[in-house]
């Protein structure tokens, strides 16, 4: 019974996600009295980020609980990956899907689109599932990781409801309203996961001003562009975080 209570974690986690991806997929076009479409990101896509974000809590929580009770198990592992390829993957890649469709649909007969400029989203989750599994695989011990973490990569995305929805410069939201922002978020992204560049992992043991000195150059990037930017503060620190983690080097995972 002892060794179910982080797996219990593990499936608020993958609820939690479950529940971002109902939200995502509710309606984002609203329509003038008079029949003209006006494109809107909906206001439950800033629920679906709340829910995500909660979800990579419970992720960091799930662990740090098996670890203080010393019931960690391969069930455990597997199961923790199953519910990050849903919070982090499927959830968040759904959430492009619909910028994507936004930002057609912002144009003039964008409505009209194919569904195949709308799936290249989907490569989000199949890259983290797979960023995923050569992870469960991996039997060397290290204190990073290889590629983006599929969770660095959704609390990103997740971001951008709230940005959206807070903006109030002009050029931010023509910037969310841009298809080439996604596509190019979505390569990126999909490469950093599946690549094995050494990252920085957000693992605080044995610490020492060295080890911790990346994180405390993100905060202090992060922190005036949340007070200058708002919820840009995130894609802030995302940035920083890949930089910092090409320059310091860290031992690959």
């Amino acid at each position: 019974m002892k060794q179910q209570i982080p797996n219990c974690f593990t499936l608020i986690n993958l609820f939690l996600g479950a529940t971002a991806i109902l939200y995502i997929l509710q309606p984002g076009l609203a329509y003038h009295a008079d029949g003209d479409g006006l494109v809107t990101i909906p206001e439950k896509m800033m629920v679906a980020s709340w829910l995500i974000f909660g979800a990579a809590l419970i992720d960091f929580l799930d662990g740090f609980v098996a670890r203080w009770m010393n019931c960690s198990s391969e069930m455990g592992k597997q199961l923790d990956s199953l519910a990050d390829v849903v919070s982090f993957g499927v959830a968040p890649g759904l959430m492009v899907l619909q910028f994507l469709r936004f930002s057609y649909a912002s144009k003039e007969g964008g409505l009209d689109i194919s569904i195949a400029f709308l799936l290249p989203a989907l490569l989000i989750p199949c890259a983290g599932a797979f960023r995923l599994a050569r992870f469960n695989l991996d039997q060397s011990k290290s204190t990073g990781f290889k590629g983006i973490p599929i969770p660095a990569a959704g609390i990103l995305i997740a971001s951008f409801p709230l940005v959206n929805w807070y903006a109030t410069d002009a050029w931010v939201l023509d910037l969310l309203l841009s298809k080439w922002l996604w596509y190019g978020l979505i390569v990126l992204l999909s490469l950093g996961m599946v690549s094995t560049v050494p990252m920085l992992a957000l693992k605080f043991s044995g610490l020492s001003f060295k080890k911790i000195l990346p994180f405390l150059i993100i905060l202090a990037i992060a922190l005036p562009v949340a007070f200058l930017f708002g919820w840009l503060a995130i894609s802030a620190g995302f940035i920083a975080y890949v930089i910092l983690s090409l320059l310091f080097k860290p031992t690959e995972s």
